[in-house]
């Protein structure tokens, strides 16, 4: 079978089954790359002259999602890594998007084109949500293109969506009797990836720590201005991760995170009278200032007979809710409004999401290093001839977590890590915020700053505490 390339058709020199001219060969002792001799050229060698020094190992790099702090390192280190074994490497642009329409949209990396790409934030080959797994022409399509462009090597980074994606082009492949080997490094702000306890997706430290600033920015604002409170939205679609440790490093009077409901669905109500606890009691103490954060995915656990509050929901490509399309923080805020109305409250509210501003600044060093690392170690389980799984780093020890062990049978897609609420940093947290407790339904006076009796309090405020975790103090 004749091998084609983008420039050049070789008309007499056979290939095998391979299809594209990635090949080296020696002439006149002069190594030359297939698509590198013209035809005109390769018309004047005489065939018996030219010798093919072997098949170049070709990987594709794919960044799925949304950006996080850290990704050119990533693309840095397996660059570098892939470059110094001899390998190519094709930066997909887009994700995944191109490569579902047939489009071989991508760069071709070396040293120089990712040269000190690892200090800075963004992502140098952007990023898509396209997800190729919904249509099985899609998925077909992929694996065709990545085939036609000579890729037997896959690494994505991304989140859970991305991971599962890319567990998916792999298995295609092999049904269709292809060798694609994939190998994921696990990137999200949101934290929420299966690694162990205590070990972060690469750019979560980042964005903790970018929104902190920004968190207590606005506590030394609410102070400064006095009699304002901030209701900031945090990013974190299913889990509570970035608003708690955001909250719990800038010292927020308060954080909402949808693991502490351990029922599947709340009242929207709920969350206002958390929100309006907290208020009072800072109140009482001579504190009409805070803040208070909300990770977003609280708004997944609201009953769907309170989405009329949330206005019309918008799905993105993998079927979760568009919270951009959502201003929950103004829907908060009106509810608040109208209960601190009713008790004889006035305060100023402002409403902040944080969350978008965080995924592309420059990564703080521990992510540098850490998003290389894990770069690195992708590389070398791809260069072992392994495939199918998820690279992570415990005890400064590169472990691979194999798809199939991080995969819900009942769904096929990637399992979340959510917020331990029974853990020490969880525990310590909720013990430096200020909200309504257990203890507060007998005080008098706080039943007096709701403008109840003791027994109207306590009866209408008692459903917060009915499946609340037990936090040890000791």
């Amino acid at each position: 079978m004749s091998a084609k390339n983008r420039r050049l058709k070789f008309s007499f020199v056979d290939f095998g089954n391979f299809s594209r001219a990635d090949f080296y060969f020696v002439f006149a002792g002069k190594k030359y790359r297939g698509g590198e001799i013209s035809g005109k050229t390769l018309s004047q060698f005489e065939r018996s002259k030219i010798l093919m020094i072997g098949v170049r190992n070709v990987v594709a790099i794919v960044c799925g999602g949304g950006p996080a702090p850290g990704i050119n390192a990533v693309i840095n280190a397996v660059t570098n890594t892939a470059n110094r074994h001899g390998w190519d490497v094709l930066g997909m642009y887009d994700g995944f998007s191109h490569l579902g329409r047939g489009e071989k949209s991508y760069i071709r990396l070396d040293a120089a084109a990712v040269n000190r790409i690892h200090l800075t934030g963004g992502c140098i080959l952007r990023m898509s949500r396209f997800n190729p797994t919904k249509k099985e022409s899609d998925l077909r399509t992929v694996v065709d293109t990545l085939t036609e462009l000579g890729v037997g090597y896959l690494v994505t980074i991304g989140g859970d969506d991305t991971a599962f994606s890319s567990s998916a082009v792999s298995e295609y492949a092999r049904k269709l009797g292809r060798t694609i080997n994939v190998v994921h490094v696990p990137k999200t702000i949101d934290n929420d990836l299966p690694l162990p306890e205590g070990i972060p997706t690469f750019g979560f430290e980042t964005a903790r720590a970018f929104g902190t600033t920004e968190i207590q920015n606005l506590m030394e604002d609410a102070h400064t201005s006095n009699n304002r409170w901030y209701f900031t939205i945090a990013m974190g679609r299913t889990a509570g991760h970035l608003a708690l440790g955001m909250g719990r490093s800038a010292g927020a009077a308060l954080t909402i995170i949808p693991e502490e409901f351990p029922q599947e669905k709340i009242r929207l109500q709920q969350v206002v009278d958390i929100i309006t606890g907290s208020i009072v009691k800072r109140y009482l103490i001579g504190k009409n200032y805070g803040v208070a954060v909300v990770a977003e995915g609280v708004i997944e656990k609201i009953a769907e007979e309170d989405f009329q509050e949330l206005g019309n929901v918008v799905l993105d490509e993998h079927g979760h809710i568009r919270y951009a399309e959502l201003d929950f923080g103004e829907i908060l805020k009106q509810k608040v409004l109208a209960e601190l109305k009713r008790i004889g409250i006035k305060i100023s509210i402002v409403d902040k999401e944080i969350g978008y501003e965080l995924r592309c600044t420059a990564p703080i060093a521990y992510d540098i290093d850490y998003a290389r690392n894990l770069g690195y170690e992708a590389m070398q389980f791809l260069m072992r001839g392994e495939s199918g799984a998820l690279i992570t780093i415990q005890d400064n020890k590169a472990v691979p977590l194999r798809f199939e062990d991080i995969r819900d049978p009942a769904t096929g897609k990637t399992y979340v890590r959510k917020v331990n609420i029974n853990s020490v940093h969880y525990r310590i947290a909720r013990g430096f915020m200020t909200r309504l407790e257990k203890g507060d339904l007998d005080d008098a006076g706080v039943a007096n700053a709701f403008r109840m009796s003791p027994e109207e309090f306590k009866n209408r405020y008692l459903y917060l505490f009915d499946d609340e975790p037990t936090l040890d103090n000791h």
